[in-house]
């Protein structure tokens, strides 16, 4: 069993900063790619950042310059750094992880339950 918990999340006004993190707990042989997704509402999820294991990073467009990406291995978490916050950041920001729980296993894709993310104006 493996589980992914997000925390952080919470009301900002527009120009603040958040910083998400999200923890994979269970068993765990390795964890590849980790990275964030949000989705407002009406709108479909889509990524806001990726973290390699090897710590390459890619952001969506529109955070980019705004938000910073991070993860301890040794911790199996990841971090979404978020700053110049804007009132169309506001969604429900869901981290996720390929996960394998032993050196033969394949990854697996694992989904946290979700912390929601709202900017006023």
């Amino acid at each position: 069993q493996v589980q992914l918990v997000e925390s952080g999340g919470g009301l900002v006004q527009a120009g603040g900063s958040l910083r998400l993190s999200c923890a994979a707990s269970g068993s765990i042989y390795s964890i590849n790619a980790m990275g964030w997704y949000r989705q407002a509402p009406g709108k479909q999820r889509e990524l806001v950042a990726f973290i390699t294991s090897g710590g390459t990073t890619n952001y969506a467009d529109s955070v980019k310059g705004r938000v910073t990406i991070s993860r301890d291995n040794a911790k199996n978490t990841v971090y979404l750094q978020m700053s110049s916050l804007k009132p169309e950041d506001t969604a429900v920001y869901y981290c996720n992880a390929d996960i394998r729980y032993t050196i033969s296993s394949p990854y697996r894709h694992y989904w946290g339950q979700g912390t929601q993310v709202t900017v006023s104006s």
